[in-house]
């Protein structure tokens, strides 16, 4: 492919990219298949192994940017830097995922021109996963916009990823997606050869449709049904950490809390409220501390709500970002401390060395927490207890976190978040998309209260249930079920990168002692 050839397609694969993943206009998920094809075609047409990365970095990094165009808000709006430095921090982000498109572009050329087709596509598919999956753990992880996720809306087509997670299941996207851009690009196949790989890539993704068309394929044990409730609050995250909104604040989510359990036909066992719902130091006995923990005496529902927390270490305090469990009588039952923390929006990377502030307010650096175990409620006579397996925001597009909340014995899963910093823009649906990931790979509802939205019911299969709209206040009812078991990721998940990337460089390494072939 010459220069031009490549800057038309990348241009072609960042706006079907745009298109392929969640986005303003109109979703389509298999568009987001130009993003490994098409980065396929320009590994095989490249003229060197280097020249292979720069276009693989550049046409990723444009194509990610596109996606991740959202960043710039909370960039302006709350870091307060102006249009002009907010706005190119989404290429910033993009060009840094680029390079791991860049490697699986200069990875691919290696295959893909020394190995026999199948083998260089499966190869191809190999490589997308191993390096999606090294994308999550790398620099502090940052997994968003990973295969699968564009699919979601079509929850037939992720059903898989209770087998082989979201890593495999991009994997095997990945290399449907390669088969006609193979055919395509290697000018030594027959005509019956090149149409036979269209054919099977299409057959594949029928294949993995219906495969997942009947729903969850290994339906865990349920044990029972509960009825619970989540609060959407829609708190103005500008005005949220003054001291003078504080009470307004409480007053919304209390006044959502006594209705949500009043004026229900039949009254939840579980209130859950979002990230931070409540905007001071919970565990203090405050005015407003106690106000909330008398409420669910009164009311006499358990009620999960997030919070600031902090633990004293001599003279040092150590902040978290913590989500407290009451219990019927209002007292602190169990709590948990967010353990994957955001990078330069809950603490800074190399602090020491770079002059640069939170975007979150009112609170100094958050430490990270290290007990991943279930919030346990009591049980309630013979009932089985509620046992939940909690995802502090961007902790959920993380899949070995879930798991580990699963294999700890979690019957359910719930993220509790804040998406008010993207402001109406696409990252809410985004993550809510890999939020639905983890349902699937656990075989468990998830259950997603949000503060300005999307707050949602995520079903075992993926189906994302009661969405509410964004920026408005709104509560959810639903009765879910409890389930005990593990699917065959949730038991060896761990496995399945450390695969993906054996497998990868052995390919790798067979590809660079042979021949070249086309």
């Amino acid at each position: 492919m010459t220069r031009r050839e490549t800057a038309f397609a990348g241009l072609a694969i960042a706006a079907l990219s745009f298109f392929g993943f969640a986005n303003p206009v109109w979703h389509i998920p298999l568009a987001a298949l130009a993003l490994p094809g098409g980065l396929y075609c320009i590994a095989v047409g490249s003229p060197s192994q280097y020249a292979a990365f720069v276009r693989g970095l550049l046409t990723g990094g444009l194509a990610y940017a596109a996606c991740l165009y959202w960043v710039a808000v909370p960039v302006h709006d709350y870091g307060l830097l102006p249009w002009a430095l907010a706005a190119p921090c989404p290429a910033l982000l993009g060009l840094a995922m680029g390079g791991y498109a860049g490697i699986f572009t200069m990875l691919s050329r290696l295959v893909g021109q020394r190995l026999p087709v199948v083998l260089a596509v499966l190869g191809a598919g190999v490589l997308w996963g191993a390096l999606e999956g090294l994308r999550g753990i790398l620099f502090t992880g940052f997994t968003w916009l990973c295969l699968p996720s564009a699919f979601v809306p079509w929850p037939a087509m992720v059903q898989t990823a209770s087998l082989i997670g979201a890593q495999g299941l991009a994997a095997v996207l990945a290399a449907l997606a390669c088969l006609p851009a193979a055919a395509l690009m290697r000018c030594d196949l027959k005509r019956a050869s090149r149409m036979g790989l269209c054919i099977a890539s299409a057959g594949g993704l029928v294949l993995l449709w219906l495969v997942g068309a009947n729903g969850p394929l290994f339906p865990l044990e349920e044990l029972r049904k509960v009825r619970v409730a989540m609060v959407q609050g829609n708190i103005d995250q500008s005005m949220k950490w003054e001291p003078a909104y504080q009470r307004e604040t409480a007053d919304r989510y209390l006044r959502a809390y006594a209705i949500a359990v009043k004026d229900a036909e039949t009254p939840p066992e579980l209130v859950i409220w979002p990230e931070t719902a409540m905007p001071f130091y919970f565990q203090e006995n405050s005015v407003l501390s106690l106000r909330v923990r008398q409420m669910a005496d009164d009311l006499g529902v358990p009620l999960l709500l997030g919070s600031p927390g902090y633990e004293r270490d001599g003279d040092e305090l150590r902040y978290y970002n913590r989500a407290f469990l009451l219990d019927a009588s209002g007292e602190i039952a169990d709590i948990y401390d967010k353990e994957h923390l955001v990078p330069f929006g809950e603490y800074i990377p190399f602090s020491d060395y770079l002059p640069i502030d939170k975007l979150v307010h009112g609170v100094g650096d958050f430490a990270a927490g290290e007990d991943s175990g279930p919030l346990t409620l009591p049980p309630n006579g013979d009932a089985e207890q509620i046992r939940l397996g909690l995802l502090i925001c961007y902790e959920t597009i993380f899949p070995e976190l879930a798991r580990k909340r699963a294999v700890k014995g979690s019957t359910i899963l719930v993220n509790i978040s804040n998406d008010a910093w993207f402001g109406r823009t696409s990252a809410p649906v985004q993550h809510l998309h890999l939020s639905a990931l983890r349902a699937v790979e656990q075989g468990r509802t998830l259950l997603r209260a949000t503060n300005t939205g999307i707050s949602a019911v995520v079903d075992p299969a993926g189906r994302i249930l009661n969405a509410t709209p964004l920026f408005e206040e709104a509560t959810i009812h639903a009765e879910v079920a409890l389930r005990n078991g593990l699917t065959p990721y949730g038991r060896h998940g761990g496995l399945v990168l450390p695969a993906l990337v054996g497998m990868g460089i052995l390919l790798v390494f067979y590809a660079a002692r042979k021949k070249h072939k086309a």
